[in-house]
């Protein structure tokens, strides 16, 4: 009986599987071995030149050198070496009982585990330096976005030329000049400035031709009769109590930023890189060494006693000298220490009718470093890195000491002109490099998400 044309193809079906069984090679261990420690790939992480080794390998080689090359052809590795991820899910399905074993003795070597944090370390400190750093995408940055960022650098360069063309010269400032030398225009100019309510009071005093060495010998109660006629009591005591300052200082105390700027130009300065890398010691650099003329300022304007009058004006509480109440420390302390940046944009706020477009400015860019700052929290507590928040933070402040203690040295060697690019950089083009700090987190956290 002749067999059917079925059973003849499962024949050759069968016998075409026992050749490539016989003939196939076997996979052994050997051929999965890292050239490092020569046994089985654990974490396999392949580096630009192909080769691939242990992660906690490449961790205790990079540990010991300090290189981030290959240390087997010695090729510079570029961004920060990856887990490979298909070679790692191969090699777990093929040899599942050498790679816990090896997982096991790994976890036993404090100096792998050491090792390999460190190296982790590493590769999370690089990562704002480099974010693209293997990826080639030029579109990535280009479109939209990035024409509005030079949009508003050119707007931010036009204000910024605008401001140096209108205002006045420092050095013509009245805080540079003597109170005997003073114009009665000059003494009407610091009189607007005690506030709005002044204005009432300034052609009776330009009428009077009430020049400095006048004004050092008024009274109260020549203030309080004809020809000035100051009857309100609270502006009286105002100007009376500005007019002290004057005469113990000998010039025109500092009632905005840029008058402040020009008596404390490296103080100043310090201030608003301050406000980027460090706004907690920056405000307790202020309380230690500026608590008068500076800090009481701040906290009465940023913690207002319930007592004052919401529309009190700023310059008001600007010479308000009374010692804080305890409700005010608890309102700052909080605020302090979890939210800095909001005292800040609070301060700036106030500001708006001095101050119209720095204080817009101050305000954004302590909005995007809350940001940035939320971002930094999220990605130690992502990495469960919790307990490496007081080391971080203790490298943080010898840094930052370290580079204000240099900047202190080396000051009066540096430019004016110098520290004026520096200055203005600071207080308008950092909000739009932050800006474009922002959009990338936001990209590398959808990145992380997907």
């Amino acid at each position: 009986m002749e067999e059917s044309p079925q059973n003849d193809l499962n024949a050759v079906t069968h016998d075409n599987d026992d050749l490539l069984k016989s003939t196939s090679p076997q996979i052994s261990v050997s051929e999965f071995s890292c050239h490092c420690c020569y046994d089985i790939l654990v974490n396999p992480t392949t580096l630009n030149c192909g080769h691939s080794f242990c992660r906690h390998c490449l961790a205790l080689w990079w540990a010991s050198s300090k290189k981030t090359e290959c240390p087997e052809c010695r090729e510079k590795w570029e961004g920060f070496p990856k887990v490979n991820i298909l070679l790692r899910d191969a090699i777990e399905k093929l040899f599942p009982d050498a790679i816990r074993m090896r997982f096991e003795d790994i976890q036993q070597n404090n100096d792998i585990v050491q090792s390999l944090a460190a190296f982790q370390k590493y590769g999370n400190d690089q990562v704002p330096l480099a974010p693209n750093t293997g990826r080639v995408n030029p579109q990535r940055g280009g479109g939209f976005f990035s024409g509005v960022l030079t949009a508003l650098t050119g707007v931010a360069v036009v204000l910024l030329v605008y401001h140096w063309s209108s205002r006045e010269s420092e050095h013509d400032l009245l805080v540079h000049k003597a109170v005997a030398k003073w114009t009665a225009e000059e003494v009407v100019l610091w009189l607007e400035q005690l506030g709005p309510w002044a204005s009432l009071y300034r052609d009776r005093f330009l009428a009077e031709r009430v020049n400095g060495r006048l004004l050092l010998t008024l009274t109260e109660e020549e203030f309080s009769r004809a020809p000035y006629t100051i009857e309100n009591s609270s502006h009286r005591r105002a100007i009376l109590l500005e007019l002290e300052r004057v005469k113990a200082l000998g010039v025109k105390p500092p009632q905005n930023l840029w008058e402040y700027k020009a008596v404390n130009p490296g103080r100043s300065l310090f201030l608003l890189y301050a406000l980027k890398s460090s706004p907690r010691l920056g405000l307790l650099y202020l309380y230690l060494f500026d608590y008068t003329d500076t800090f009481l300022p701040f906290i009465h304007t940023i913690c207002p006693l319930q007592e004052d009058s919401p529309g009190e004006d700023i310059l008001t509480k600007l010479l308000d000298l009374r010692e804080p109440t305890w409700k005010q420390w608890r309102e700052f302390l909080v605020k302090y220490s979890f939210l800095p940046y909001q005292l800040i944009a609070e301060f700036a706020w106030d500001w708006l009718e001095v101050h119209y477009w720095t204080s817009r400015f101050l305000i954004v860019n302590a909005m995007l470093l809350s940001v940035l700052e939320l971002f930094s929290f999220w990605r130690i507590w992502s990495r469960s890195e919790l307990k490496t928040v007081p080391q971080r933070m203790w490298s943080h402040f010898w840094k930052v000491s370290t580079q204000g203690l240099f900047v202190a040295m080396f000051w009066p060697l540096i430019p004016q002109f110098v520290c004026n690019c520096l200055f203005y950089w600071a207080l308008y083009f950092n909000p739009i490099i932050n800006i474009d700090l922002v959009v990338k987190e936001v990209r590398q956290l959808e990145t992380q998400v997907l």
